[in-house]
């Protein structure tokens, strides 16, 4: 039998058609282009598969035995290169099992037995899907330990907080940075809790309706290292809910990084100066010599659009889906490996260029002294000494004006000229008007006092491991 007959004898559907696919419909309903990447999970559920057939005793153990000796062939002629991939085989399943076949002959057909490329697809996507989770788990963590050690050296450094982006309080940097780390974090635990939803076997399911050879899914189960089976087959072979769960979770991933490319890029800017990005992550502009221009946090900034668009082409996929399994879902893969690739490549970008940001204090001193970034401290100073928080709220306005037309902050308001919006006001007030004195009486859990932030960054550190 000729390479061209095995590989026609491949298409199982052959013998019915009158005619060839055309070329054009070759192109366009193949995927082996773009899901040969799926090689790994496919050979390690096709070697589950078939040791469990063999348990069972479908086929031989001889079958079984050529099976293994024939994948660890393809293995070694994918890892080196050698392995052809054909477009007519349509994907990397049946590239595989071409190649399987000829090597092996009649036992590679019989790899086949008890299952459908609905249920091996699904569980290939599934096997690949769970690794790529493990690692981006460590990616977030990565980036959240160079968040803390920024946060570490610049827990005594007053940046101004903002709501609205008007200054609001003064607030540490350190602080400012585990906020990034509390996101991230989140987004490893929802990796995490997804992945429990990833790891279910659909082999078995066959094309829709199960299959009539005594398998045992469970035992593949195990062997892959799976949570549990897909107990329904019909919900098995269909079900892409997996795909746009994991979508989800790193949109929302992509999301809190775009929210920290915004701040890079207003903090790099003439208008802010916070702080510097190392040179490897910026570029200069083709006409205007003195720009230095945020490219990696501008460029997350839109990858983080590519992603929730992939979310939103995977929820409309799915929506009009009858049950079992449909072509439709050959465009699953793309967006799934994109957003793979897009979320792995943004958070290790991401844990570097963090690791060298230069941190400029007095420009964030000065800015937060400009917005009177202790007029809550005052109205609560004025709280303690007796008066309704409103009308603390009120006089303080009052204090704020009269600094605004004199061109100070509170702190240089003589003490005369505060006790003639309230007589409370002693010469203490000072030790609460100072940025400093701010950020250290907000000594609570969760607050921004250095010495909480350094609490926080002990408990995340020991959270990392």
């Amino acid at each position: 039998m000729t390479h061209n007959q095995l590989d026609k004898k491949s298409e199982a559907w052959s013998a019915l058609f009158s005619e060839p696919m055309s070329d054009l419909v070759q192109r366009y309903t193949a995927s082996v282009f773009f899901d040969k990447r799926l090689w790994q999970a496919d050979i390690q559920g096709s070697l589950a598969h078939a040791a469990m057939l063999a348990k069972q005793g479908v086929i031989s153990a001889d079958d079984h035995a050529a099976i293994e000796r024939g994948m660890a062939q393809i293995r070694g002629e994918i890892e080196s290169g050698a392995f052809e991939w054909k477009l007519e085989l349509e994907d990397v399943h049946l590239n595989i099992e071409a190649r399987l076949t000829q090597l092996v002959g009649d036992a590679g057909k019989r790899l086949h037995t008890g299952r459908s490329r609905n249920d091996q697809v699904a569980t290939d996507v599934r096997l690949w899907l769970r690794g790529e989770i493990d690692l981006i788990g460590g990616l977030l963590g990565d980036l959240q330990k160079s968040l803390l050690a920024i946060a570490e050296k610049n827990a005594e450094v007053i940046l101004p907080g903002f709501t609205h982006l008007q200054v609001a309080q003064p607030v540490t940097f350190g602080h400012h940075m585990l906020a990034y780390v509390e996101m991230f974090a989140r987004d490893a635990e929802r990796m995490a809790d997804v992945r429990r939803r990833v790891n279910r076997l659909p082999l078995g399911a066959a094309a829709l309706a199960g299959t009539s050879y005594p398998l045992d899914r469970e035992l593949v189960a195990r062997t892959l290292g799976m949570d549990a089976v897909c107990e329904n087959s019909l919900d098995a072979v269909s079900d892409r809910d997996f795909a746009i769960e994991f979508t989800s979770a790193a949109s929302l991933a992509m999301v809190h990084v775009s929210r920290l490319s915004e701040e890079l890029v207003l903090w790099t800017s003439q208008a802010f100066g916070f702080i510097d990005i190392a040179d490897r992550f910026c570029t200069g502009s083709s006409i205007m010599p003195q720009k230095k221009n945020p490219d990696v946090p501008e460029l997350a900034r839109g990858k983080t659009g590519r992603v929730v668009g992939h979310l939103m082409g995977l929820i409309t996929l799915m929506k009009g889906q009858p049950l079992a399994y449909n072509k439709d879902n050959q465009e699953d893969k793309e967006p799934l490996f994109d957003t793979v690739d897009t979320l792995k490549d943004t958070l290790r970008i991401f844990a570097e260029m963090v690791g060298g940001i230069t941190v400029r204090p007095e420009a964030m001193e000065n800015a937060a002294l400009r917005g009177y970034a202790t007029a809550t401290d005052l109205a609560d100073y004025l709280v303690k000494k007796g008066l309704p928080f409103r009308d603390a709220h009120e006089t303080v306005a009052h204090a704020v004006k009269a600094a605004i037309s004199h061109k100070v902050d509170l702190s240089e308001l003589p003490l005369s000229v505060l006790q003639t919006f309230h007589p409370k006001i002693e010469k203490d007030v000072y030790d609460v008007l100072s940025l400093r004195g701010s950020v250290h009486a907000r000594d609570i859990l969760g607050g921004t006092a250095p010495s909480q932030v350094r609490k926080q960054i002990e408990r995340h550190r020991a959270r990392l491991g």
